[in-house]
């Protein structure tokens, strides 16, 4: 059978296009984007629609005319990512080519483009919030009371009858949970992303979606290295709550075909080649810039203090400043990037002190500040040579 078909090419890009819309937390968005057309390789056009409002009828003059404004106005595309994977001849059997090559596509999308697409646009969202001062400042320790004010400050904006949507960072999810406030308004809804009903948690009527902390930093760097992927930014800040509208947001998501060449065809390797490309970005339109607010960690600034002499080192120490309560926990790590990233017994405080007993050679530490048992940032990472 040849893999480089059209059929399978076409069946693979659905399949994995389906599974980003069931796997992503912000997949819902792209059902907004059905107005939106490309005039361009990195322009889209979304229309904003304005109306004046009523004005009273004259028995005489009859109809006061009112006008009906279309802004199309015009976005640029900024995340054009990709990715070439190979799987060797001898990893697989022709007969089983097509079945593995599915289950490992998907496990990519599943693991990679997915948390990078959900960071991106939450990150591009929370950033809208905090540039136009659409930031509650909540407690903690009463987060249900906080979520209604996000709430109420949305609907204020546009109103009751729209759908409304509160991506909740897991810690912050947790502590919803265990409210006693918000345990008999909790209700199971069914809520439409693509073509799938899922089943969401919801309070009086707005979705509730948890989301893992890790993609819910304000800011992040997209790394175009050979390891790829993202990572936050160092002074980014945790995202607590953000709510919006359901249709408050356009995820435009252009993937290119999938290109699949088999071992004859791949000039590099002998091995089956899959080139993935997915394009894509979020736009708010005008009319609804004001319909975003979010509740956001507080700043918290982390200072290496970096040893002169490494040959002397005993120490490492960090100077960490926060309107909030801070925890430490020190990490060693195999490289500068944070590679291999493992917690260190009791280490818990703003020093570590090196153990005596280590061999000669490189060694990496960092230290994770907490902020109020939630927000974490890293420090930069030491580097130790003994």
């Amino acid at each position: 059978m040849s893999i480089n078909s059209i059929e399978n090419i076409t069946k693979y890009s659905n399949e994995l296009d389906k599974m980003f819309e069931q796997k992503s937390a912000v997949g819902f968005f792209a059902d907004n984007a059905l107005a939106t057309k490309f005039v361009g390789a990195k322009t889209v056009i979304i229309p904003d629609i304005d109306f004046q409002g009523l004005a009273d009828y004259d028995r005489d003059a009859g109809f006061t005319r009112g006008a009906i404004t279309v802004s199309n106005s015009s976005y640029t595309m900024s995340m054009d990512r990709a990715r070439s994977l190979q799987i060797d001849r001898e990893d697989m059997s022709e007969t089983g080519i097509a079945n593995l090559a599915g289950k490992i596509l998907g496990e990519y999308v599943r693991t990679k483009v997915v948390p990078e697409c959900d960071a991106y646009v939450l990150s591009k969202l929370a950033g809208l919030a905090i540039s136009r001062s659409n930031i509650v400042e909540g407690d903690t320790a009463k987060p249900f009371e906080t979520l209604c004010e996000l709430i109420n400050k949305v609907q204020s904006e546009v109103g009751y009858d729209e759908e409304l949507v509160a991506f909740v960072d897991s810690y912050m999810f947790a502590a919803l949970q265990n409210s006693t406030e918000i345990s008999k308004l909790i209700t199971v809804s069914d809520f439409k992303q693509g073509d799938v009903n899922l089943k969401v948690k919801s309070i009086n009527g707005v979705a509730i979606i948890p989301v893992v902390s890790e993609r819910m930093k304000t800011a992040y760097d997209f790394v175009n290295t050979a390891a790829g992927g993202f990572a936050p930014q160092g002074n980014a800040k945790e995202t607590y709550m953000l709510v919006c509208p359901k249709n408050g947001a356009h995820l435009v998501k252009k993937t290119e075909n999938m290109r699949i060449f088999t071992p004859e065809q791949n000039i590099d390797a002998d091995a089956y080649k899959f080139d993935y490309r997915i394009y894509y970005d979020v736009f708010v339109k005008k009319s609804g810039l004001d319909a975003v607010w979010a509740w956001v960690s507080p700043s918290v600034n982390v200072t290496a203090l970096m040893p002169a002499d490494n040959g002397d080192v005993t120490e490492l120490s960090v100077d960490a400043e926060s309107e909030g309560d801070l925890t430490y926990q020190w990490y060693s790590c195999k490289d500068a990037n944070k590679s291999g990233a493992v917690k260190i017994a009791g280490a818990t405080t703003d020093t570590y002190t090196i153990p005596e007993d280590l061999d000669n050679g490189t060694y990496y530490f960092f230290v994770r500040v907490t902020v109020d048992n939630m927000a974490t940032t890293d420090s930069e990472v030491f580097t130790v040579t003994i």
